[in-house]
């Protein structure tokens, strides 16, 4: 369980540089991270992360897909966590 906390933190972290980085791409005119890979990164576990970043660095936050999507991915991450721990506890339980 520790290491599922640890991986999750670590991979948000990500995501919230990731956000950064597009936007600075954004503002150099330089290639940028697909919308779609941005929205695939908050899906997996990135959710506040991504959600995060998009405030921090005001990124995408006028875009009505990232208005509604970033907030959609993290209830859906969430909602996968307590499946996971749910999951655990019962196997704990259980054996």
């Amino acid at each position: 369980m520790k290491y599922i906390i640890i991986t999750y933190i670590m991979w948000n972290i990500i995501t919230f540089i990731i956000m950064g980085i597009d936007k600075h791409k954004a503002q150099k005119n330089k290639w940028r991270i697909s919308e779609s890979t941005l929205l695939i990164t908050a899906f997996l576990m990135g959710g506040i992360g991504s959600f995060a970043g998009s405030q921090f660095f005001r990124h995408k936050t006028q875009k009505t897909k990232f208005r509604v999507l970033l907030p959609l991915s993290i209830l859906f991450n969430l909602f996968f966590i307590y499946i996971i721990i749910n999951r655990s506890v019962l196997d704990f339980i259980l054996n």
